[in-house]
């Protein structure tokens, strides 16, 4: 679905947990989550450090939406 919403001429940023999945699928803008079951957080963190690890992943999808690629690109640390 990413392929296509690109095609379109909107770019997409896939967040996912296993990034070679992505890379089969096509996404071309790849965000590593955290973990399967909660990929965008860690509820054994205390509230602040999850806080702040949320807004980290939020932050750097922000940052690959919008950088220009010209292929598929692991956005990591």
């Amino acid at each position: 679905m990413v392929k296509e919403i690109e095609r379109s001429g909107l770019p997409v940023v896939h967040v996912c947990t296993v990034t070679p999945i992505s890379m089969t699928v096509g996404a071309n803008r790849i965000v590593p989550a955290i973990a399967i079951p909660h990929p965008l957080g860690n509820p054994s963190l205390p509230k602040e450090e999850e806080k702040a690890l949320r807004r980290k992943i939020v932050e750097k999808a922000l940052k690959a939406l919008t950088t220009e690629v010209t292929g598929q690109t692991v956005f990591k640390d």
